[in-house]
């Protein structure tokens, strides 16, 4: 996700495996996702699921529990 931003065709890019996934009836996981704006653009190409350092760092399994614990709504 860090190059999104760089050009018109790296959107198409993203856009096109989104809707390849969802023809195929297959959730989309955006990785490395690092900013707000990054998250918004996923959301309007219908990105159903994503990670990344916005959300949190990697965790540990116990600090992964808590965090999943919290229940935020992104």
């Amino acid at each position: 996700m860090r190059r999104l931003e760089e050009s018109q065709k790296n959107h198409e890019i993203v856009r096109t495996i989104i809707a390849l996934s969802h023809n195929m009836s297959i959730a989309a996981i955006a990785e490395g996702i690092e900013t707000s704006q990054q998250l918004a653009q996923l959301r309007n190409y219908r990105c159903e699921y994503g990670q990344g350092y916005f959300f949190a760092r990697p965790l540990d399994a116990v600090a992964a529990t808590d965090f999943i614990a919290q229940m935020r709504q992104w």
